[in-house]
């Protein structure tokens, strides 16, 4: 199908996925369709340290998009991607989101990656009343009335991951390991609090090491870890080091013969695409906590991967955490315009609560009226072919915890779209709602 897409450059460097490339190839599955395109934003970077991961999940969401107009478009018009390539500069993300909602028009956004991206568009989205889907887990702390969260917050991916290691690897001492913004410090002060309050640990037991982006040089800091690690404790790495610094640190692991067996690695941002940039022999064992894996064994992640090897033209692609996030809120959107009637920002988002769609684990996701989706949890061993072998499931689908319980400023507050409430962070105890969630979230 890839050749039947057309690109052509729209202004200020966006690239647009015309109506008409979508629409010949496809016209003998369903009507096509007609009018006016609806416009979908795809905000991801293509180039610089986070291109490793976000590249993908921009050749989800056209996939999505075309076999979307394959079923006949959205209200009967057909769907159009206008790409932009925040190349992981971090202000770009606020710029391209305004020129997404105020020159090209789109009914919705799909994209960012990191935190500190989000946190630089939020404000545009909140001020022009525009949707954006977040697909990849985050530290929580914060509730949009504008913002859809299909990634994991804490409570569905870095707390199960530590009662994990800790019930059933009997870990003792605790780094926690990341690359130096907003995501790892938020994250890393609730498993703090979580592992001193909750599991009793000691705080000579936790080492916190934070790098920059892009961070290249590990054999310090991998020697650190060994050393940490030499106490007579079990230790394990928890790691929310994000980008293509996980390839050097990996490596370095290797290098100085840091085996899962001794000291194992539990990532929350490494997955099958950054894995396919790594000699995986070495890193055998070590784990990685998400809610999808490629491996995951459902009739549903089977046909998504079929798309996606036809759509892509290459079936050595891998499929990933986050691109099922997007197929998540992406049909999630689809079903809250149809149920709306319209794209208007105001009924899609009121639309979009207690929507309920398949996820690829088996089973269905919804969303809730904290803006977060029921996910499930999996922990999965690194295998030698870059694929994960799961070692732990949740029982069910666990609902996410927008505002953490183990952190002072928060753990009082709760989000509710829907009206009469329509706050994101309501405190229980005063019974006061502090207005949108991102400002309580900077206090």
């Amino acid at each position: 199908m890839t050749s039947a897409l057309q690109w052509v450059r729209g202004a200020l460097g966006a690239t647009v996925i015309t109506a008409a490339s979508l629409t010949g190839a496809f016209a003998q599955d369903a009507a096509a369709p007609q009018g006016e395109p609806i416009k979908v934003g795809v905000l991801h970077s293509l180039s610089g340290t986070m291109a490793i991961s976000e590249t993908t999940l921009k050749d989800a969401m056209l996939m999505l998009i075309d076999e979307q107009n394959k079923k006949g478009g959205l209200l009967g018009r057909p769907l159009e991607a206008v790409v932009v390539d925040p190349a992981s500069d971090w202000p770009r993300f606020a710029e391209l989101s305004r020129q997404l909602l105020t020159q090209d028009k789109v009914a919705a956004v799909f994209g960012a990656w990191t935190s500190v991206s989000r946190k630089s568009a939020l404000p545009v989205f909140e001020e022009l009343n525009g949707i954006l889907f977040y697909p990849v887990q985050y530290e929580g702390e914060e509730s949009s009335r504008n913002i859809f969260y299909t990634g994991a917050a804490p409570n569905q991916q870095a707390i199960p991951a530590v009662d994990y290691l800790a019930q059933e690897e009997g870990v003792e001492r605790w780094v926690l390991a990341g690359t130096d913004y907003v995501y790892p410090r938020t994250t890393n002060r609730i498993l703090e609090t979580y592992l001193k309050d909750q599991l009793g640990v000691a705080q000579e037991d936790i080492l916190i090491n934070y790098t920059p982006f892009g961070q290249s040089d590990w054999q310090s800091i991998v020697s650190e870890i060994k050393a940490f690690g030499s106490a007579g404790k079990r230790t394990a790495v928890v790691s929310t080091i994000n980008g293509d610094a996980n390839v050097p640190f990996y490596r370095e692991l290797a290098n100085q013969g840091v085996k899962a067996e001794d000291i194992p690695v539990v990532a929350f941002s490494v997955g099958e695409e950054e894995l396919a940039g790594i000699d995986t022999a070495p890193l055998v064992g070590h784990l990685a906590a998400w809610n999808y894996f490629m491996s995951v064994d459902t009739p549903e992640n089977e046909e998504f991967i079929k798309s996606w090897h036809a759509f892509i033209g290459n079936e050595d692609r891998v499929t990933n955490d986050p691109m099922e996030a997007h197929y998540i809120g992406f049909n999630m959107w689809i079903k809250a315009v149809e149920k709306a009637g319209t794209t208007d920002p105001d009924a899609v988002i009121d639309a979009m609560v207690g929507v309920s769609v398949p996820n690829l684990s088996g089973g269905y996701s919804s969303m809730m009226p904290n803006h977060h989706i029921t996910k499930p949890v999996l922990i999965g061993e690194i295998q030698d072919d870059g694929q994960f072998e799961t070692v732990f499931e949740t029982p069910g689908l666990v609902v996410a915890q927008e505002w953490s319980p183990y952190l002072e400023g928060s753990k009082d507050l709760i989000a509710d779209w829907r009206k009469p409430m329509s706050c994101g962070n309501f405190n229980v105890v005063t019974g006061k709602c502090g207005g949108q969630g991102e400002q309580a979230a900077a206090q």
